[in-house]
C-alpha cells in the first residue's frame, strides 16, 4: 500500500544504522485482540524519520506540496489539531499528512484557508484517520474531502480491541510509544512551539502502519466487510457539522439543581448572553463564564453587582468587568411574562427507559430482551456492543416496532435507523424474536368442586 518499508523492517534497519530516529521494536504481534502483548518494553518514539518539518505558510509552499502528495504512492495519513476549550470554533489549526514517497507536511490554515487543490491531489487515494468523525468535519471547512478512507480507531473497535487510542493503538501493535501530551494545547496559537510541531508530526508518522497491522487484523477474524461499511458510511456523512440542538442552554452542567421555569429563563438569559461574547471574541464559552457561574446565579438571582461578585465563578478578572452584562441578562429573564418562560420540551422518540415499566411494560420488556441479544452477539463477535448497533436504535425498536413482526420488517426498521447491512445480518433473527410478545400462559379455572 505504500512504496516504505513496513515498519518493522525499517525497525529492523536501524540496527545497522540506517534509521537514527527509530530503534528496533521487540514487541511480537499481538495472538488475539484486545491483548496485551507480551515482551520487551515498547520504543520511545520521540521525531519523525525526517526529522520535523516547518509548517506551510504560503501559496509557493503550498504549491509544492501540492506536487509532492500527487505524486506520492499509497494511502495518505491525515490528522488534524483544533483548539477545542479555548475558540468557540470546531476550526482546524493545523493540518498534518503524510504519504510514501511524499513525506510529511504540516500546514497553517490560517493563511491558507483553500486546500482543494491538495484535495484533487489526493482525491484517488485512501485516507487514514484515527477517529475520523472528529477531524472530518473541520477538514471539510478547508475543501478536504475523502472519497476512501480507513479510521483507525474504528477499525479497532470492531476488532475488538480494549484500548484503542492512537498512542495505545500503536504501542501494542507496533511497538513504539508516543508522547500525547500536547493534545489539549491551544493550536490556535502564533507561534507554534517546536516539541508542538514534532508532536503533531508523529501523529501521522505511524498511522498507515497502524493501518495496515490493523487491516490484517480485521481480515483474519473476518470482519473486513463490516469495516468498509463503517467507512463508507463515514465518507457519506462524517464532514456533516454536528446537528444544532433547539435549545442548547439545556445541556448547561448543573442545571438539573435549577428548580423552577423562572430560575430556568435565567440559565437561558445568561446562556445567550454568554454565548454571544464567546462567538464575537472566538472563545470558548466556559473561558467567559464557567456553567458553575451560571447556575448559581440562577439559584440565587442576585440584583446588584455586589451580591453577583461574591457567587462562584464570578471572581475573576474578565468575568466582573461583565458584571453589567450579566446583572442585564438577569433582569431580562425577571421581566418575562409567564407565557414566555422556559417550558417542558416535547421528547422526541421514546421515554427515558426507567419509565418504561410504569408506562408501558410490555416495551420494557421488549428492550430488556432486544439488549441482552445485543450483548450477547456483541460478545460473541467481540465488538463493543454500541458498534454492533446504537442504544438509541435499540430503544426506539423496542418502543414501537413494526406491526407484523417478521425479520424482513425488522431489517427495514433498522435501515430506516441507518444500521449497516453487517450489523442486520448479525441481529436477526435474534433480534426479531426478541420483539415478539411473549406467549401468554393460560390460566386453569378453578375447579368446581
Amino acid at each position: 500500500m505504500t512504496d516504505e518499508p513496513p515498519l518493522r523492517r525499517r525497525a529492523a534497519a536501524s540496527r545497522t544504522g540506517n534509521d537514527t530516529h527509530h530503534p528496533p521494536s521487540a514487541r511480537p504481534e499481538p495472538s488475539d485482540a484486545g491483548t496485551e502483548p507480551t515482551g520487551s518494553e515498547s520504543v520511545p518514539l520521540t521525531a519523525p524519520r525526517e526529522g520535523t518539518p516547518e509548517p506551510i505558510a504560503q501559496s509557493e509552499q503550498l504549491a509544492e506540496v501540492v506536487a509532492r502528495f500527487a505524486a506520492g504512492a499509497g494511502p495518505v495519513a491525515l490528522d488534524a489539531e483544533r483548539a477545542s476549550g479555548y475558540r468557540y470554533s470546531q476550526r482546524a489549526y493545523l493540518v498534518q499528512l503524510r504519504r510514501g514517497g511524499a513525506g510529511t507536511a504540516l500546514i497553517d490554515p490560517l493563511p491558507l484557508p483553500d486546500l482543494s487543490a491538495l484535495d484533487a491531489a489526493i482525491a484517488e487515494a485512501e485516507w487514514v484517520l484515527h477517529a475520523a468523525n472528529q477531524d472530518l468535519p473541520c477538514l471539510a471547512e478547508l475543501g478536504l474531502r475523502p472519497r476512501r478512507l480507513f479510521d483507525t480507531e474504528l477499525a479497532a473497535r470492531l476488532a475488538g480491541f480494549e484500548r484503542v487510542g492512537l498512542a495505545a493503538l500503536t504501542e501494542q501493535l507496533l511497538g513504539f510509544s508516543l508522547e500525547k501530551h500536547h493534545s489539549a494545547a491551544d493550536w490556535s496559537s502564533r507561534p507554534l512551539p517546536q516539541s508542538w510541531l514534532t508532536y503533531a508530526a508523529l501523529d501521522v508518522e505511524l498511522l498507515v502502519d497502524l493501518r495496515d497491522a490493523l487491516e490484517a487484523e480485521l481480515a483474519r477474524q473476518g470482519k473486513s466487510e463490516w469495516a468498509a461499511e463503517e467507512f463508507a458510511a463515514l465518507v457519506r456523512t462524517g464532514a456533516r457539522p454536528p446537528r444544532v440542538r433547539a435549545e442548547p442552554w439545556r445541556r448547561t452542567s448543573g442545571i438539573h439543581r435549577v428548580r423552577g421555569a423562572r430560575a430556568q429563563a435565567r440559565v437561558r438569559s445568561l446562556w445567550y448572553a454568554r454565548d454571544q461574547i464567546a462567538a464575537r471574541r472566538d472563545s470558548a464559552p466556559g473561558r467567559v463564564l464557567p456553567d458553575s457561574a451560571i447556575v448559581a446565579a440562577a439559584e440565587l438571582d442576585p440584583k446588584d453587582e455586589k451580591t453577583l461578585l461574591t457567587l462562584p465563578g464570578f471572581g475573576g478578572r474578565s468575568v466582573r468587568r461583565l458584571a453589567r452584562t450579566w446583572l442585564a441578562a438577569l433582569d431580562d429573564a425577571r421581566q418575562l411574562p409567564d407565557d414566555e418562560l422556559p417550558v417542558t420540551p416535547t421528547v422526541e422518540g421514546p421515554p427515558p427507559p426507567h419509565r418504561w415499566a410504569e408506562r408501558d411494560p410490555a416495551a420494557a420488556a421488549r428492550l430488556a430482551r432486544c439488549r441482552e441479544v445485543v450483548l450477547r452477539l456483541a460478545g460473541e463477535h467481540r465488538l463493543p456492543p454500541e458498534n454492533l448497533i446504537t442504544p438509541d436504535t435499540v430503544r426506539r425498536i423496542a418502543w414501537q416496532p413494526p406491526e407484523e413482526i417478521t425479520e424482513a420488517s425488522v431489517a427495514e426498521v433498522l435501515r430506516g435507523y441507518h444500521a449497516r447491512e453487517w450489523q442486520i445480518a448479525l441481529l436477526l433473527p435474534a433480534f426479531a424474536e426478541a420483539l415478539l410478545p411473549l406467549p401468554t400462559t393460560p390460566t386453569t379455572p378453578p375447579d368446581p368442586r
